[in-house]
């Protein structure tokens, strides 16, 4: 399984490459990207940068705030920005569609960025992940036939709402690998859905 870390690096390296953006800018969009569940501390954020830096993927650009009046008391806030080899690196991290791409939280980090993703590797990570989805639900279908019975209504209500989950994903993956097969493009979504 993906460890959080890389998940977050992947996750940054993308974000930077949009453009230079401070910490507290990061942390909003991560928590965005990931979700509630996953919400990113500064405790687990600025550790990352920190490592990144060290590995040279991405630098300080100065100040956020430079040239502003200084507030007492106040930090000036650090930009970061991606380099050449933060670049490189992110495109590694792009073309892995291993296993730990199929996983939840690396796959939905990876998805956000599938128009900087190569056609190939696309395909293979949608499939990679429908496969693991089709295991997922076998194993939830053995596990309600064989103790259906010995549920109680709430618990076998739930137990079919997850099985719903997984099926309904893998009919989306599987509509997204047949546009990715026909050559299509995905468009982008206007400001009204459209």
């Amino acid at each position: 399984m993906a460890r959080r870390s890389d998940v977050l690096e992947l996750a940054i390296l993308g974000l930077l490459g949009e453009g230079p953006k401070h910490g507290y800018q990061l942390r909003k969009q991560l928590n965005s990207m990931l979700g509630t569940f996953h919400a990113i501390s500064y405790g687990s954020l600025y550790p990352t940068l920190k490592g990144m830096l060290a590995k040279g993927w991405i630098a300080e650009d100065g100040p956020a705030d430079a040239g502003a009046p200084a507030l007492s008391g106040r930090r000036a806030r650090i930009v970061y920005k991606l380099t050449a080899d933060g670049k490189e690196h992110f495109q590694t991290l792009l073309d892995d569609s291993g296993p730990e791409a199929w996983e939840d939280e690396r796959f939905n980090v990876h998805m956000t960025f599938f128009s900087r993703t190569e056609a190939d590797a696309r395909l293979r990570i949608l499939q990679g992940r429908r496969s693991r989805l089709e295991e997922r639900r076998a194993a939830i279908r053995g596990s309600l036939s064989r103790t259906r019975e010995r549920l109680d209504d709430y618990t076998l209500a739930l137990q079919q709402h997850g099985l719903e989950g997984v099926e309904r994903e893998v009919r989306w993956l599987s509509e997204l690998i047949a546009h990715e097969e026909s050559g299509g493009t995905r468009r982008s979504v206007d400001s009204e859905g459209r």
